[in-house]
């Protein structure tokens, strides 16, 4: 079955060369373009895509704010491009639900490979963009960010109990930005036994993804900044 994949993004040129680079895959078919957020809202309805690519920044209704509508209103997982790393907006795309984000100047091979570990279920946090997520967390308190961007910090500290010491490790360890493959070999484990124990996490705690994972482990104070090297 293909990955089914909606690209968004009001430059025609950006739009039309993403959507040619993916449906040149056998396993992934662009189902529908958008040139707004508002036109990527209703593709998602409309079709039904595994993926959203999604530029953050267009006119009328924005990425964050289409992002946010398609989170909570779909499985749909989405996929920010953006110009830079440094966009600000990238943070408040992570808190609305985005499984990552990926940089305009990707290289090809880098694109079909994010779209297929995003809808396999992964999600593209590099380590400068834990950092500095994490940064902008402690700065923003555990009270002060919007709670339409995820579950209260409080309902998540209170449910932590649920996991065991392994899964509660292995979240540790996610907020530090480790992959699969470097949490197996912390645990002396297959990456098999490691994506069971992230699935696991995920499930206890009602997250969609690795992203809302970190942010998870920090608001509830599982890890400190300062006390873990992230990234």
């Amino acid at each position: 079955m293909s990955i089914r994949v909606v690209v968004a993004d009001d430059q025609e040129l950006v739009r039309s060369g993403f959507s040619m680079i993916l449906d040149a895959q056998p396993d992934i078919e662009v189902v529908a373009e958008a040139g707004d957020g508002a036109e990527a809202v209703a593709a998602v309805r409309r079709h039904a895509p595994d993926v959203l690519l999604l530029d953050i920044r267009m006119p009328g209704m924005d990425g964050i704010e289409a992002a946010r509508r398609v989170c909570s209103g779909s499985g749909c997982r989405v996929v920010m491009l953006t110009t830079f790393d440094l966009d600000e907006y990238v943070y408040e795309a992570l808190y609305a639900g985005a499984s990552g984000f990926l940089l305009k100047d990707v290289r090809r091979d880098d694109l079909v490979h994010a779209v297929r570990v995003v809808a396999a279920g992964e999600s593209l946090l590099a380590p400068t963009v834990t950092r500095r997520l994490v940064a902008d967390l402690v700065r923003r308190g555990r009270t002060g960010r919007d709670t339409q961007a995820g579950p209260p910090s409080t309902h998540l500290a209170a449910r932590l109990s649920v996991l065991t010491a392994r899964e509660e490790e292995t979240l540790r360890l996610l907020a530090r930005g480790l992959t699969n493959a470097e949490i197996a070999a912390s645990f002396v484990v297959s990456e098999h036994t490691v994506k069971t124990h992230v699935s696991n996490v995920l499930a206890k705690l009602a997250l969609r993804d690795r992203v809302q994972a970190v942010i998870c482990a920090y608001e509830t104070g599982l890890v400190v900044a300062g006390e873990d090297d992230v990234g």
